[in-house]
């Protein structure tokens, strides 16, 4: 394969355009080797350069008190206080699940895990953002059983419990679904380990699978529109092993506690070649690689196909020399490779032999830090009118508007889709998904407890993305704050289009610009992440979809708040205003059949203001029943709560318009529950601290009413809310299988 010739289509085929190739070409005063080729295509492919997203990354809030490490890593670290950080990330794996659903979620799940682990830390929290095209495509079922299957079968087999996440239906994800992962882990913080590479003339070893030939181009194909050749796209796509990244995981934070470790890569996107040049561009040093001593699991594999495999299970590491025994001994007990494959040197270039050739010969820092970097053009999104409630016609049944609404596909229990995942592994989950974060007990810490949400709301995000950014942020923070979590950081997932698109661009620039106003605002920094572009079949682009992931610290684990657990007799209030906005919401989709109108307008001071309220509430024992309000408003987050709770209620729909008092998805608003003997004083302390509030009602018996406009069984909002995703999985029809 060394003496190919490269040819235009050759290069084209690579995803680099002409002038990178020139580039390629001026930068190394003669033609590349094919090897070379491929090296450059994975680093400077849109997945692992940032070559149009990194110019706008920079403007975000990414340091803070807790930050001990930000983006530029593995993962970020924060710090939770008594010698302790949390270590986590999020990343997509959107392609590949597309393509083969199975394989693509569960190797998404186990590389973030990887880059988790891969800093010391033992990771005990697993999360996924899916979103799939219209429930009835013919494709959608397909993914979505695949890919809850490949994140089930990866993340259970591994022994991580999935305490949360997100799934989402809309026809513009019909070609192209989404799929985020992510991951968290504890470690101490005086043993975190990083990938900078030091000293010269150390060793440089390959730790855990063999490398075959899956997953060759794998980066490059993250990086491109899908078309009909998609099926050819197959081989690139990994095959996962959850058994051996277990045995990977042991062996490695075994290893680092005999300090043979002076800077450790995983394998992720574009394998070998990503993580040795990143190793040594960090530290300013070459690497030199022979592949001869590669442990391999195909006969004749070339060196392109070693240097461009993205075979999991994978890690590569600087080691101690006179910690070589040591260390080999620990990955020999764990039935893994440990194998010398090269060396740092001191001369900035990175090389590969094989078989007594080199087959590239390249500068490393222009390779890893001096990507192609491009400030695309960009247009600003044209505004979407804001539609007042007056215009928006009324249900003529409220009841049968709520019964719809509670059994579409964006507001129904994701009930089948967790109970797939092993959500109690390690015994530690205190609050299981369904609720508005996922609870964890900190193991071995007394008091602690780490809280995890994942939030976006793409039809915000198409009808402003600077609103739809902030309010992702917004939310995410809301969620950690409902249990009674102090949100410590985030990180992000930014799912757009083609950026070569100026208003695909304006949308990204303008999402960026609203989450970094929020992130400032809430102290919520952002200390990793993951930019996802080209998400684009046949020239149509996904809805922008910046997920955010977000921890938060419970100093103390036995006050904290739920939503399964309203009681008979508690008094029920909504902290924040009355609904007034239906634009972009989930009524007007699901009863008016539009999406039209702006999102809500997310102010970032009510926002900060009205949450460290509430938040103060569960953290003096006072609320132990909080639900965020978002999607639906005021009438499904109380319709949730009846639901998880199995217990009715009576409430005041409100003054204004009745709709957009039910529906309105007006931000910054909980609501909470109180023993009565607590409610007026409760009352009391919101309304001294400035913020709005009102007494909507009280639990109890088994009907759900809200006073003068409907009137409900729970028992028919629980089988709405549970039939839904059951019955499309069986592959019923609606009007058979679900109420009306």
């Amino acid at each position: 394969m060394t003496d190919i010739a490269i040819t235009p289509d050759l290069v084209a085929s690579h995803g680099l355009k002409p002038d990178e190739y020139q580039r390629i070409l001026d930068l190394i005063g003669r033609e590349p080797t094919v090897t070379e080729l491929g090296i450059f295509s994975a680093m400077w492919n849109e997945h692992c350069s940032y070559k149009s997203s990194k110019r706008w990354l920079r403007t975000l809030p990414t340091k803070g008190p807790r930050v001990i490490q930000g983006p530029g890593e593995n993962a970020g670290v924060v710090d939770i206080g008594d010698g302790l950080c949390v270590v986590f990330k999020m990343e997509s794996h959107n392609h590949p699940s597309y393509i083969e659903p199975y394989q693509g979620a569960a190797t998404g799940v186990g590389g973030i895990l990887r880059d988790v682990f891969t800093m010391g830390a033992r990771p005990i929290a697993a999360m996924n953002a899916l979103r799939f095209g219209a429930p009835d495509h013919p494709k959608t079922r397909h993914l979505v059983a695949g890919v809850v299957a490949g994140v089930g079968g990866y993340g259970n087999a591994f022994g991580v419990p999935t305490v949360g996440g997100e799934v989402n239906f809309h026809p513009r994800y019909n070609g192209n679904c989404l799929v985020n992962a992510f991951a968290a882990g504890l470690a101490k913080t005086d043993a975190i380990f990083y990938s900078k590479a030091e000293g010269v003339g150390l060793p440089v070893v390959y730790l855990g699978a063999k490398t075959g030939r899956d997953g060759v181009g794998g980066a490059t194909m993250a990086s491109a529109e899908f078309d009909e050749t998609i099926e050819e796209k197959r081989p690139t796509v990994q095959v996962g092993d959850p058994f051996t990244e277990k045995c990977l995981l042991e062996a490695c934070l075994e290893l680092m506690e005999t300090g043979a470790v002076i800077a450790i890569q995983d394998m992720g996107a574009a394998g070998l070649t990503c993580s040795a040049v990143e190793m040594g561009a960090k530290g300013d040093l070459g690497i030199e690689l022979e592949l001869d001593r590669v442990p391999v699991r195909e006969a004749h594999m070339s060196p392109y196909e070693m240097m461009l495999s993205e075979s999991q299970e994978r890690m590569l590491m600087v080691l101690r020399p006179d910690k070589r025994e040591e260390a080999e001994a620990i990955f020999v007990k764990w039935g893994l490779d440990f194998a010398l494959v090269g060396k740092t040197t001191d001369d900035l270039r990175f090389r590969v032999l094989f078989e007594g050739r080199e087959v590239a010969n390249l500068p490393i820092k222009e390779l890893g830090d001096e990507a192609p970097e491009y400030d695309r053009p960009w247009v600003e999104p044209a505004p979407q009118r804001a539609i007042p409630a007056a215009e928006i016609a009324e249900p003529a049944d409220y009841g049968k508007a709520l019964i719809k609404i509670m059994g579409s596909p964006d507001i129904a229990s994701r009930r089948w889709v967790f109970e797939q995942y092993d959500t109690l592994i390690q015994g530690n989950s205190l609050q299981r998904p369904g609720g508005d974060s996922g609870v964890v007990r900190v193991d071995g810490h007394p008091t602690k407890a780490l809280a995890f949400s994942s939030d976006v709301t793409p039809r915000y995000c198409e009808a402003d993305p600077w609103q739809g950014g902030a309010q992702a942020v917004a939310e995410c923070w809301r969620n950690l704050t409902a249990v009674g979590a102090e949100p410590l950081a985030a990180t992000d997932n930014l799912n757009f289009g083609n950026p070569e698109k100026p208003e695909i661009m304006g949308q990204f620039v303008k999402a960026v610009q609203g989450i970094g106003a929020a992130c400032e605002a809430l102290a919520f920094p952002i200390v990793s992440g993951n930019v996802s572009l080209y998400n684009e079949t046949f020239g149509e682009g996904i809805l922008p979809t910046p997920t955010i992931g977000g921890v938060g610290l419970i100093e103390d684990r036995s006050r904290t708040a739920r939503t399964d657990n309203l009681a008979q007799g508690d008094v029920l209030f909504l902290i924040g205003a009355d609904g007034t906005h239906l634009g972009a919401s989930i009524y007007l989709r699901e009863i008016e059949g539009r999406e039209d109108g702006a999102p809500p307008v997310v102010d970032l001071a009510r926002e900060k203001r009205v949450g460290d309220l509430v938040r103060g509430l569960i953290r003096a024992g006072t609320v132990r029943t909080c639900h965020d309000l978002s999607d639906g408003g005021l009438a499904v987050a109380l319709a949730e709560l009846a639901i998880a709770s199995n217990l009715g209620l009576r409430a005041d729909a409100g003054e204004g318009a009745r709709h957009a008092a039910l529906f309105g998805e007006d931000q910054a608003r909980y609501v909470v529950a109180v023993r009565p003997e607590a409610a007026e004083g409760v009352l009391a302390e919101v309304r001294a601290a400035g913020v709005e509030a009102r007494r909507l009602g009280v639990a109890g018996g088994d009907r759900f009413v809200m006073d003068g406009t409907l009137d409900l069984a729970v028992a028919d909002l629980v089988v709405a809310h549970e039939s839904w995703f059951p019955a499309y999985m069986s592959g019923a029809h609606a009007e058979e299988g679900l109420p009306a």
